[in-house]
């Protein structure tokens, strides 16, 4: 596989940062005098404009560094960050991913106007803050003064080059707080064959002869903490050095013209210049945390590595074939008696299961790189709408599977709208119902057993049952006057074409979404449930299961058919008796006092001869509703490698794919939640031919 390309990996980094950048900037509106968010920003606007610089990325850099100086008085805590400031940097943060994602069809216009309502912003005057000019240096002290300063050793990590940081630019940023000589520690660099070009081996040795206090020297390195270890201590009163030579020494001035003013400071200190190895560690007045950070970020570096995806998907479907072929070996050395192949069969069996389990593993995203992207969804609506919301998440460290990531993406994107569209209420209706103000809408995740739970709740007005069976009444979905059950009713909202609404806006009323929404959860394998009161919200409920390539399976057999039912859907298996209750058509099974209709799979399936004597029925469920299955056999479990259906097999809706069993034969999966439909529309006409 050939390698990446340097700008696609500058690009899928760039995401990350403005992921990052985007949660401190909404983070702000709700935490204003909140300091580390705001340096949380900057350090993502420092490398985006660092690196984008480096891969040749120039509008980026330009358009991020103005960002930055404009935005500057914020991390001076000069001004504080309004709502309208928030939502201007909102919009020059997706100016530059626009430059960096799609440069072509970006307008310099806009980019200019963000930055002028930027300027804007931060720019008025304060009553109780002088207005400062954002790129005004410190004055150097004058030469030959006695003043107090700092003695500072430098030490960053070799790979901070390729970060976009320049450690002689944090030296001249150091030199603008006052007098300053620098002097570089080679005694880390490497003979020329050993060098790589792209790392950093020098340390250096700084004398600060400035008054100014430590937060001035930490916000010269604020953006490369963690890449960087600093030793800080308070220089004695010398005399300090004239200024005009001090940093010409690494950046300008010719080596020969820079080396009297060195040879000068050597001769005054001749055992620390001398060598500066030796020399005692000045006392550690920073904090041991950066430190921490540092071994933090060591470890992690050595933990993760960045793989592509598609060498997952190839690897997930190499352990899906070893899977397949552990199976067909299961089934032969079962039929053999042969002990040691047996061992041989169960050991491969355990080393496969691991090896699964281990690259599943890998797979899994924790879901909270997927709820930060609906925080600015939020922002909007709210701004858009003029509701004010609260959006509050909960199990952001739920794992799931990586593909199951990217397929939720949309059906919760039309969740929150429709909850802040349809279900949140205008403020005056809140306020004549004795609400709060705001809003709330929680976003939340959960394991239950071999499910994902989500959950989108808001504390809107509830579903507006009665509206929804009028509108039903309306299209032909039901009869007048049909007994139905609330949670019946509220199933129509996921009818094609089905909308309440009574006017259709830029967001909704044209009856697509929901429809969508189901559609997309049950090719997922999942169900949606709806649970509302009246006044008080509603609550959707999506039913995943962790992972699209490898599931526990139940085997059956029916007729000469051999089938799939997912694992997670099976409650429980009895048989089906004599005793069976069976009322005007209808088909129940009596489980321990409750009645839960069954389907005969011998029907669907359409199987010749004739049935087991003993058949037994598999209780399944989605959500609240539960429905047997009646098979001729239970086979057993089954680690099923699920493969796609071709196209020419989709309009079949109750398999979902199939698999290859141990001995090379095919066996279909069964879709649950298609089953349960086709349970409930087969007994809801019955139940309306009844009525009729």
């Amino acid at each position: 596989m050939s390698a990446m390309d340097p700008t696609e990996v500058f690009r899928q980094e760039a995401s990350e940062l403005f992921e990052v950048l985007e949660g401190a900037l909404l983070d702000l509106g709700q935490r204003p005098d909140d300091r580390e968010l705001v340096d949380s920003a900057f350090r993502a606007l420092h490398t985006i404009k660092g690196s984008g610089a480096m891969f040749g990325f120039d509008k980026v850099a330009s358009f991020t560094h103005e960002f930055e100086t404009a935005f500057d008085r914020v991390r001076k805590g000069e001004i504080k960050p309004t709502q309208e400031l928030i939502s201007v940097a909102l919009a020059a943060k997706d100016y530059i991913r626009a430059l960096i994602e799609d440069p072509q069809s970006t307008d310099d216009i806009i980019g200019e106007a963000i930055l002028d309502d930027l300027k804007r912003f931060v720019s008025a005057d304060r009553s109780d803050a002088p207005v400062v000019e954002i790129a005004e240096a410190p004055s150097l002290a004058p030469a030959g003064s006695k003043q107090a300063g700092w003695h500072l050793y430098l030490e960053f990590e070799s790979h901070i080059l390729r970060n976009g940081s320049n450690p002689l630019d944090l030296l001249e940023d150091l030199c603008k707080l006052g007098p300053c000589f620098v002097v570089p520690v080679t005694d880390g660099v490497p003979f020329l064959d050993e060098m790589e070009p792209e790392d950093c081996y020098l340390k250096w040795d700084v004398k600060l002869h400035a008054a100014c206090d430590k937060d001035a020297i930490d916000d010269v390195f604020m953006f490369v903490q963690d890449e960087l270890k600093l030793t800080l201590s308070p220089l004695e009163h010398v005399e300090a050095p004239a200024p005009a030579p001090l940093f010409q020494l690494l950046d300008e001035e010719p080596i020969a013209e820079a080396a009297a003013p060195m040879a000068e400071a050597v001769a005054e200190q001749p055992a620390a210049r001398a060598e500066p190895q030796s020399e005692p560690k000045p006392e550690i007045k920073r904090e041991a945390a950066p430190a921490r950070r540092e071994d933090a970020k060591q470890e992690r570096g050595i933990a993760t590595v960045r793989v592509q995806a598609e060498r997952l998907d190839e690897l997930m479907d190499r352990v899906g074939e070893l899977v397949i072929a552990q199976a067909r070996l299961t089934q032969l050395a079962a039929s053999g008696s042969d002990l040691s192949i047996k061992m041989i069969a169960e050991e491969i069996e355990r080393l496969a299961s691991s090896l699964r389990d281990t690259t599943m593993g890998a797979r899994m995203v924790p879901i909270g790189s997927l709820f930060g992207r609906f925080r600015r969804l939020v922002h909007d609506l709210s701004r858009d709408l003029s509701k004010p919301v609260e959006f509050v998440t909960s199990g952001e460290d739920t794992e799931l599977d990586k593909t199951m990531i990217e397929c939720l993406a949309d059906p919760l994107v039309h969740l929150i709208r429709n909850a802040i569209d349809h279900g949140i209420e205008d403020n005056a209706t809140r306020a004549a119902n004795g609400k709060t103000e705001q809003g709330r809408i929680e976003l939340a995740a959960v394991h239950s057993g071999a499910q994902v739970l989500v959950t989108v709740k808001d504390n809107g007005g509830g579903l507006n049952t009665a509206r929804i069976r009028a509108k039903a009444e309306e299209q032909g979905l039901i009869a007048a006057g049909a007994v139905l059950t609330d949670h019946e009713i509220h199933q129509f909202l996921f009818h094609p074409g089905f909308s309440t609404a009574q006017t259709i806006s830029a967001l909704s009323g044209r009856g697509v979404g929901m429809d969508v929404v189901k559609r997309t959860i049950e090719n997922m394998r999942g169900s949606i449930d709806l649970s509302t009161k009246p006044g008080q919200g509603t609550t959707v409920t999506l039913r995943l299961p962790l992972t699209l390539a490898i599931i526990e399976g139940l085997l059956i057999r029916v007729g000469e058919g051999r089938y799939i039912i997912p694992l997670s859907a099976v409650e429980e298996c009895v048989e089906l008796t004599a005793e069976d209750e069976r009322s005007r058509g209808r088909n129940f099974l009596n489980v321990r006092g409750n009645l839960v209709p069954f389907l005969r799979l011998r029907e669907i399936m359409s199987s010749s001869g004739s049935p087991d004597k003993h058949q037994k029925t598999i209780i399944i469920s989605t959500g609240e509703t539960r429905v047997g299955l009646v098979a001729d056999q239970i086979i057993g479990n089954h680690q099923t490698v699920i493969k796609s259906l071709s196209k020419l097999h989709s309009d079949v809706t109750i398999f979902s794919g199939a698999t290859i069993l141990g001995d090379g034969t095919a066996a279909l999966i069964l879709d649950v939640a298609q089953l349960v439909s086709l349970a409930q529309s087969k007994f809801e006409k019955q139940h309306i031919n009844e009525a009729a």
